[in-house]
């Protein structure tokens, strides 16, 4: 979020809530968080092919060495599969890379796009086209609807994924003790599925609404003292833009560093659906061949 707009809106919090502009049979067809959305989801399909393609100048070196934002994409592309998917998925890595790649850079460029003053530079020209009192703008991942929408895709990855590979093994996850302890294991481990995606949800819209919060209240300071002072405010509103400029650097490391523990989660969550290690019958086995020999 930036402070022009802010400055620029009646209200210290227009720029955190979704604003909706096409509504029928009680469902919201069009909102500034879907225009939001759909900026973000056209922009990683302009952007990211344009960067990822290979060149064909003639020499193999020269095409293979990446330049620019091509670099820059290609080295979180190789972070993310060396080091937060290979070690956990092992062998699935690259069944599941093509999604945990789509993950985090989705949820990275609607961090991203929050922190641009597009609510204010928007709402002359939607007023003007449209008739509507408020711009597009503000985080998508900000609303709770849109991270738990996430979470729930991951929360589909996680079961199709789990009973297409882990199979029996997945399905026996849910009851670790003796069967006759699985009315109380499997309802325990149902709400501990169910926590993840929780955590997932909330984790992602919490930090990011909290940012654009606390730079709502700091900003409503300048419109409470420059109510009884216009020299108060002023002064207080000198104070808070620079601490708003600061907070804003803030906010890039945050949505960068929310991107990253999205992914790196629904990447650990994932495995343990899909990876399954069975060391004491390792054992046994060992211990069995030993025997004969």
């Amino acid at each position: 979020m930036n402070w022009l707009d802010l400055l620029a809106s009646g209200s210290p919090l227009n720029h955190v809530v979704d604003h909706a502009y096409v509504q029928a049979g009680g469902m919201t067809w069009l909102s500034s968080h879907i225009i939001m959305q759909i900026l973000a989801a056209g922009l990683l399909i302009l952007l990211l092919p344009r960067f990822a393609r290979l060149r064909n100048t003639g020499d193999v070196v020269e095409d293979l060495t990446p330049r620019g934002a091509g670099s820059f994409f290609e080295s979180i592309c190789n972070y993310l599969r060396n080091e937060v998917a290979r070690p956990t998925l092992g062998e699935h890595t690259d069944r599941f890379i093509t999604y945990i790649w789509s993950a985090f850079f989705y949820v990275l460029f609607c961090n991203l796009l929050g922190l641009l003053p597009l609510e204010a530079l928007t709402r002359p020209l939607m007023r003007l086209l449209f008739g509507f009192e408020h711009g597009f703008g503000g985080s998508a991942t900000g609303n709770i609807w849109v991270t738990g929408t996430l979470a729930t895709c991951t929360l589909f990855m996680i079961i199709a994924n789990g009973l297409r590979i882990g199979g029996r093994d997945f399905i026996a996850h849910f009851c670790p003790g003796p069967l006759w302890l699985a009315p109380l294991l499997i309802p325990v481990e149902l709400v501990g599925l169910v926590a993840k995606i929780f955590a997932l949800t909330v984790r992602l819209f919490a930090n990011m609404v909290a940012g654009h919060v606390l730079l709502a209240v700091l900003m409503g300071f300048i419109f409470t003292v420059g109510a009884t002072s216009a020299a108060g405010g002023f002064g207080v509103g000198i104070v808070v833009v620079v601490v708003s400029v600061a907070f804003n650097m803030l906010e890039l490391f945050v949505a960068f560093l929310q991107a990253f523990i999205f992914t790196f989660l629904t990447t650990l969550f994932i495995s343990q659906a899909v990876v399954f290690h069975h060391d004491d019958h390792d054992k046994e086995h060992g211990h069995a061949e030993a025997t004969a020999h």
